[in-house]
């Protein structure tokens, strides 16, 4: 099926870690002639493969994917880097009259691309703020105040020195978009999306999602996590860059520094997987227009067979309304 460029419309598959949304967005890739567009912050990076259940490359023959190994773990990687490398995906996706599928899980992602406006969610980068905040603690409030005036000397000669909160605020808005605060006063809002998405939400219920966050981590473990830290460490992705800093990387990161055993890594690895699903429910619960699937994985073909049928039905309806 080929979904009308002028449209614009896209199919995004959201919904929490360990939700079903691989599986999901492969069953509508075979019944719509799609590609993938991956909307995973982690499953950009190259060598970072068991810890992001990143797809593999024999089903990446097969259904072909965008937005994974885009970046080695040393690089910073930007929702605005993001933005530019879906749009180009999707404008080729289409243009091969095919149809794009977005699939993931991070929320900001989505909404950089779809809303226009790359600073949603500025407050919510916990896992940035409390790197600089370490720093700043430590002695190098200074250090950080002349990167912010290396970086945006207009927004820095707008604050004191001494004002952690927005020297760190503005570092924190530079790493995770790519983009200034000076820019982002003067022309950020001023963005427009290209696409508008009509999104396909995956819930399996808290109990079953849990579970299946505990399987999944274990699985991870035994199949060679901790090796796939270790190797990263030895070629110099330390545990201070944004790549590593993600749950299972940072405690497997500590377990390789010798500061926690391996159970503890996993079992820390499981809290921060839940507590991060949780911060992700609150957002994609605010995702419009969605239709809402409670899954399980044996439904999962049924239930991507419905969303085809709704799809094709859909834009049918827009094509003769175009005519």
């Amino acid at each position: 099926m080929k979904l009308p460029c002028e449209t614009k419309e896209i199919l995004a598959v959201i919904g929490p870690t360990a939700s079903g949304k691989t599986f999901f967005s492969l069953e509508l890739a075979k019944g719509l002639d799609g590609e993938v567009v991956s909307v995973d912050s982690r499953q950009v990076y190259r060598f970072m493969n068991v810890g992001t259940d990143k797809i593999s490359p024999v089903i990446r023959r097969e259904i072909p994917h965008h937005m994974i190994d885009v970046a080695d773990p040393d690089n910073v990687f930007t929702a605005a880097d993001f933005v530019s490398g879906a749009t180009e995906a999707i404008n080729g996706i289409l243009a091969r009259g095919r149809t794009p599928i977005l699939a993931g899980g991070t929320p900001f992602y989505f909404n950089a691309l779809f809303s226009g406006v790359l600073s949603d969610g500025l407050e919510r980068w916990q896992d940035v703020r409390s790197a600089y905040e370490s720093l700043w603690l430590a002695g190098h409030s200074g250090d950080l105040y002349e990167k912010l005036r290396s970086l945006d000397p207009v927004y820095a000669e707008r604050i004191h020195p001494n004002d952690a909160f927005r020297v760190i605020r503005a570092l924190s808005i530079i790493e995770k978009t790519g983009r200034t605060p000076t820019w982002w006063r003067d022309t950020g809002t001023k963005t427009r999306p290209s696409f508008r998405p009509f999104f396909i939400a995956l819930y399996p219920g808290r109990e079953n999602l849990y579970k299946k966050i505990e399987e999944r981590v274990s699985e991870q473990f035994a199949a060679g996590y901790p090796d796939e830290v270790k190797w990263l460490l030895a070629r110099g992705y330390h545990a201070d860059l944004p790549s590593m800093r993600g749950f299972g990387y940072r405690e497997l990161a500590a377990f390789h520094a010798g500061k926690i055993s391996l159970s503890e890594a996993r079992e820390g690895d499981i809290r921060s997987t839940k507590a991060f699903v949780r911060r992700q429910m609150t957002w994609f619960r605010k995702f419009s227009p969605a239709l809402w699937y409670y899954v399980s994985c044996s439904g999962i073909p049924d239930q991507a067979r419905n969303v085809i049928a709704l799809w094709k039905e859909r834009h049918w309806k827009l094509r003769k309304k175009s005519n």
